[in-house]
């Protein structure tokens, strides 16, 4: 191979530094120490799930910086990120709705719950409202089946909740949020 040719071709430590700098220290630091220990590639959940924990989500970006970084396949970084349940490619909304589908639930209406979430936001399950405020989920039990139907809007858990309360449910977080945008 022609030295000059290589000097102008091989952009591994530009692409290193561009990955460090893509999930910062904390993460590049532990994925080091990783590469540094037997079978590196087996601490791949790990590294994902403090990736997802400092960003909210996996994006493109920070798989194929892990990938570098790690020295594994980029498609088996998205390949892990995108099998399991846990791990989310795209943001969350800053309100997560949980619509309990448990038994308790969904005998009393759960799921004309759900449609009314979803028709006044224009989502469905798993997706993040346009405006980035509500992400729609659906939980198996949440544990208060004397309250059914509930709802769970991050750690708040509404009670006995109707079809007809969504609009004033939705407008009573967007008020929230705009009152700590505003203060």
């Amino acid at each position: 191979m022609n030295p000059a040719c290589s000097e102008t071709t091989d952009h591994g430590e530009h692409v290193q530094a561009m990955c460090r700098e893509a999930l910062g220290e904390p993460l590049w630091r532990f994925i080091d120490q990783c590469r540094a220990a037997d079978r590196p590639e087996s601490q791949l959940i790990a590294i994902l799930h403090r990736v997802q924990a400092q960003y909210g989500h996996l994006s493109p970006t920070h798989l194929d910086a892990v990938a570098q970084l790690l020295g594994v396949p980029a498609a088996k970084v998205a390949g892990v990120a995108s099998f399991y349940h846990f791990f989310r490619l795209a943001p969350r909304g800053k309100y997560v709705i949980n619509v309990c589908m448990g038994t308790a639930c969904y005998v009393k209406g759960a799921a004309m719950i759900a449609q009314r979430l979803m028709s006044e936001l224009g989502i469905t399950w798993g997706e993040t409202s346009s405006d980035g405020m509500f992400t729609m989920e659906q939980a198996r039990c949440l544990g208060t089946c004397g309250l059914a139907p509930v709802v769970m809007i991050g750690d708040e858990v509404l009670g006995q909740v109707t079809p007809d309360q969504v609009p004033a449910i939705l407008e009573k977080y967007l008020k929230r949020s705009r009152a700590t945008t505003e203060a």
